[in-house]
């Protein structure tokens, strides 16, 4: 399939004539998923997300590689005490309709957010935070109601207008922002941003059109024909080497910040069972996975922190008893569902067929995303494939794995694999409440070997990086987490 795929690419490449010398025109995204929102109070799908940053910008952004926190919109802070942050705001910064930033707008974002009303997803990560004082128009103190490690990070939460912060929903972008783009027109198939002044970061030079094609066929095809410029982790890996080199184009990578897993449903038969879960993992070959589906564009998974992150422990692969793996016979069919995008059907089929031949019947069902994410949070499913697809601070990990985030029994969180270890409650509770680096190393290792020994989810592998990009989005600097404001950088 494959193959026939690359022949068909290249026959086409001949008759789409090349590339284009088309300089005028808006640099374009090609994405295999729509734009659900472009609202960054509720944005949380990881398109929606890298989106919403091209239009919004936080107090903090992450630095590319080591993802530690940087200031972007503030200038400069200080810690006063563990609970108390003094931030300085960066002069002549100025939201899209020409509004100069003050304080207010910093603290009721803030406020907003932290708005049980509002009804943010984001509100776990700024529900520590008990005061927000201007302190005249270039500065704010932030006072925590307990001492939160994460509060940095936590602040790279879009800033808006304080005149809009509580407003209703506008998933089609109509907020001012601070960010390097203003949203022009949008559905959501086709967003177009026009370059803005704000002072964050320098102008950009080009337009960008961020275009939903699900087809991935049509989406080389674009590429090959000289009509989009950047295919951002949103083609087959194994379809690389007959793009590259091809019409202009390039292939951009780098190591990633993120995680595959295979999720289970601990609270259901057959995988409410440790033993169940453990022989699932014997029986998926992900070295073999890695090098044929992913073209050797990822690192096998050993926890659920890429090796070298400050807070992953040295945790070798889990090795259960060989008579695991027998269990698997006796087992009843079960359903493995994933998303509609070609590669994770691939995978998903991969892994039933290796669970197949160790005696388990898997049935692959492939949804639309949004209806994936719903069952997953109903807990309609008995496995599933996913991503955290920006796994920069290790405290989310509580968001996913915390006892009481299981959706639907009123806490936050997205706990969807309905793990309910308490002692791994306590140890991300101290691990998020403490700044001393050593002591959340510990606390993480000790959720690591837990996690380990539970399985209450299968890390599969660390994937690349990767984008395909035109002569010119050549430039294009990749981050560890897949963030698109190198694009505002190309000229």
């Amino acid at each position: 399939m494959r193959r026939a795929l690359a022949f068909g690419l290249l026959g086409a490449l001949s008759a789409c004539g090349g590339a284009r010398s088309d300089r005028g025109r808006p640099l374009e995204i090609v994405l295999p998923q729509e734009i659900a929102t472009l609202d960054p109070r509720f944005s949380t799908r990881g398109h929606d997300v890298k989106t919403t940053r091209l239009v919004h910008a936080g107090l903090v952004g992450l630095d590319p590689d080591t993802l530690a926190p940087v200031p972007l919109v503030a200038k400069s802070w200080r810690f006063v005490d563990e609970r108390s942050l003094e931030v300085e705001l960066r002069p002549g910064l100025r939201f899209h309709s020409g509004k100069p930033l003050a304080a207010s707008d910093v603290c009721a974002t803030l406020r907003a957010i932290a708005d049980t009303k509002l009804g943010s997803p984001h509100r776990a990560v700024v529900r520590a935070i008990g005061a927000c004082t201007p302190r005249g128009n270039d500065r704010v103190r932030i006072e925590l109601e307990s001492a939160r490690a994460t509060l940095l990070t936590d602040l790279e939460v879009p800033i808006l207008r304080e005149d809009q912060a509580r407003s209703a929903p506008q998933p089609l972008g109509g907020l001012d922002g601070l960010g390097p783009y203003r949203v022009a027109r949008a559905s959501p198939s086709v967003v177009e941003l026009e370059p803005a002044d704000t002072g964050v970061v320098p102008r950009p030079a080009h337009a960008v059109v961020v275009r939903s094609i699900r087809d991935e066929n049509a989406r080389a095809l674009r590429l090959l024909a000289g009509r989009a410029d950047i295919a951002p982790n949103a083609l087959s890996p194994t379809l690389l080497p007959t793009l590259e080199g091809r019409a202009g184009l390039r292939v951009r990578a780098r190591s990633g910040a993120n995680v595959s897993y295979l999720l289970f449903q601990n609270d259901r038969p057959p995988f409410d069972r440790p033993e169940v879960r453990r022989a699932v993992s014997r029986a998926i070959d992900r070295e073999l996975i890695v090098r044929t589906l992913f073209a050797g564009r990822a690192q096998t998974a050993s926890g659920l922190l890429p090796a070298g992150h400050w807070a992953a422990p040295d945790v070798g692969a889990s090795a259960p008893p060989a008579a695991d793996r027998a269990l698997l016979g006796t087992l009843p069919p079960v359903t493995l569902v994933t998303s509609t995008d070609r590669l994770r059907v691939t995978v998903a089929r991969a892994i039933a067929q290796m669970l197949g031949d160790a005696g388990l019947s898997v049935r692959v069902v492939s949804l639309d995303f949004g209806v994936l994410l719903a069952r997953l949070d109903a807990g309609d499913f008995e496995m599933a494939t996913l991503q955290m697809p920006e796994l920069t601070e290790p405290n989310v990990l509580a968001w996913f794995f915390h006892p009481r985030g299981v959706p639907g029994e009123g806490g936050e969180g997205k706990n969807r694999a309905r793990y309910r270890d308490a002692d791994v409650g306590r140890w991300l509770d101290a691990a998020g409440a403490t700044r001393d680096t050593a002591r959340r190393r510990q606390l993480y290792s000790q959720v690591a070997e837990r996690m380990r020994r539970d399985l209450p989810v299968l890390p599969l592998w660390h994937e690349d990086q990767v984008a395909v990009v035109s002569e010119r989005a050549a430039e294009l600097t990749l981050s560890a987490e897949g963030r698109w404001l190198g694009i505002a950088a190309l000229r």
